[in-house]
C-alpha cells in the first residue's frame, strides 16, 4: 500500500525537492504552502494534493491536518516550513521576533500536535522536522533563527522519550547552507551601533559563497531516509557542509569552534 506524506513550505527549495522525490517514489504527496494558487510545477506531478497553510495560523493548522487525512491517511510529516531573520538582535522589533518563534518553533510544534491524534490512532507514523547546523555551531546575527532550530531539536529529543511506546517515531534532519532562496527570503534587519560588525560578517561570508553548498536534492535523499530506514535514530546530519562542521565540533569543542568562527569573521 502507498504511504503519504505531509510536507510544510514546499513551494521551494527542500521542501519541493522532497515532495518531488517523495512522489517520484510512490507516495501520495501532500504538500502544504501559503500560496498554492502559484505552483506550476508541483501540479504536474503525479500523486500531489495542494493545501493552503500558513504555519503561524493557528485555526489554519488544525483545518489543514483534518483535511489532510481526508486526502489519504498522514504516515510522515515533515516539518520544513521557515524562514530566516538576520541581522543584529538589538535591532529587531518584537513583531518580527515573535513572527520568527511563531514560525519555525511554535508553528513547527503545532503542526505536529495537530497530526498526533490521527498517527496515535493508528499506532504509527514518523515526524521529521528539519532543523539546522545552527542549532551546533551558531553563526553571528542569526541568533534567533539558531535558537528556534535548537529549540526543535531539544523538543525533539523530548518527544521521543512521549512517542516511544505509541508507534510513532520523531526525527530531525539537519542540513547547512543550501543552495536554495532562503537566504534571499530572509528578513534582514539593521542597527547602526553594530553596522560596522554586521558588514564584516557579510563581507566575508560573500568571499565564502564560492565554497560549494549542498543541493536541496541531496537533502532530500536524507529525509527519504530518515523516513523509510525504520532506524531508531533521532538525528541525521545531512549533507557535506554539516557533516564536515559536526565533525569539526565533535573533535574540537564548543569553546574552540567559536573562537575560531570569532577571528573567521571579526579579525
Amino acid at each position: 500500500m502507498n504511504k503519504t506524506i505531509f510536507i510544510t513550505g514546499a513551494s521551494s527549495g527542500l521542501g519541493k525537492a522532497t515532495a518531488k522525490l517523495f512522489s517520484s517514489k510512490g507516495w501520495t504527496v501532500i504538500a502544504a504552502m501559503r500560496q498554492p494558487e502559484k505552483e506550476r510545477e508541483l501540479i504536474e506531478l503525479p500523486n500531489i494534493y495542494l493545501l493552503k497553510l500558513d504555519i503561524s495560523n493557528k485555526k489554519q493548522i488544525t483545518d489543514v491536518a483534518a483535511e489532510a487525512e481526508k486526502i489519504s491517511p498522514v504516515d510522515v510529516v515533515f516539518n520544513n516550513a521557515a524562514y530566516g531573520l538576520m541581522g543584529a538582535f538589538e535591532g529587531t522589533t518584537d513583531e518580527q521576533l515573535e513572527q520568527q518563534i511563531n514560525t519555525n518553533f511554535l508553528g513547527t510544534i503545532l503542526v505536529t500536535k495537530s497530526f498526533l491524534p490521527y498517527l496515535r490512532a493508528r499506532k504509527n507514523g514518523t515526524i521529521i522536522t528539519v532543523t539546522s547546523s545552527t542549532a551546533n555551531i551558531p553563526y553571528p546575527f542569526v541568533a534567533v533563527y539558531a535558537a528556534t532550530k535548537s529549540a526543535l531539536q531539544t523538543w525533539t529529543e523530548a518527544m521521543s522519550y512521549e512517542l516511544k511506546g505509541l508507534g510513532i517515531q520523531i526525527k530531525t534532519i539537519v542540513p547547512a547552507y543550501m543552495q536554495t532562496n532562503f537566504g534571499s527570503n530572509a528578513q534582514i534587519v539593521s542597527h547602526q551601533d553594530y553596522h560596522e560588525l554586521f558588514n564584516q560578517y557579510i563581507t566575508t561570508m560573500k568571499a565564502d559563497s564560492s565554497t560549494k553548498r549542498d543541493m536541496p536534492e541531496s537533502i532530500a535523499d536524507v529525509a527519504y531516509e530518515a523516513a523509510t530506514d525504520n532506524k531508531k535514530q533521532l538525528h541525521y546530519t545531512a549533507g557535506n557542509l554539516a557533516t564536515a562542521e559536526y565533525e569539526w565540533l565533535k573533535k574540537e569543542g564548543i569553546e574552540k569552534v567559536m573562537a575560531t568562527m570569532n577571528e573567521r569573521f571579526f579579525k
